[in-house]
């Protein structure tokens, strides 16, 4: 149960620094003069979320099935609970907001809300996809020649993010000046 709370006190440390970074420094301020477009800005955030809970999940897993402390696995009553569990709810959490209509006004508090589901929903999304394998084969196939489902899954769904955040601007159309 200890090693629960560690990983819920390491994901909200994660998503804390990065909402100070996006709120409490320029970066905040670049990121709306370089992505002017709401829904883009909520994109990026959410792929840069995405694919560093990727990348921290996987190194979290990687320790705990080679010993390395202070890993383990979530087991509760002798259950193994996966991270997807945790993904799922996330998901289902910033859904609710979404459909609330929390984080879509103009004031500065909804605009700390919208990066908060933004960056929440990258990392409900990475957990989710980090084990699609498992939906796939009911069974637990993570480092398997079988778990490369869940490669391919994540990789799908982080270009499609990437692609709503920067390839939206080279598909549309631009008027050229003198062509008005």
């Amino acid at each position: 149960m200890a090693y629960t709370w560690f990983v819920l006190l390491l994901a909200g440390s994660g998503t804390a620094l990065m909402l100070l970074l996006l709120h409490g420094t320029g970066l905040g301020v670049l990121l709306h003069e370089r992505i002017p477009d709401r829904p883009r800005r909520r994109l990026f955030v959410a792929t840069v979320s995405f694919f560093l809970t990727f990348a921290g999940v996987r190194g979290v897993v990687y320790c705990i099935t080679h010993q390395i402390p202070p890993f383990h696995f979530v087991v509760m009553e002798g259950r193994h609970i996966h991270h997807l569990v945790f993904g799922i709810l996330i998901l289902l959490a910033v859904g609710y907001a979404w459909l609330a209509e929390i984080g879509v006004g103009a004031g500065p508090s909804s605009l700390l809300a919208s990066r908060l589901l933004s960056i929440l929903y990258g990392v409900g999304a990475a957990l989710t996809l980090d084990e699609f394998a498992l939906w796939l084969n009911l069974r637990d196939v993570y480092w398997s020649r079988e778990g490369r489902a869940s490669l391919d899954a994540v990789v799908l769904f982080g270009a499609l993010l990437a692609a709503g955040a920067w390839g939206a601007p080279l598909l549309s159309s631009r008027k050229k000046a003198g062509n008005s």
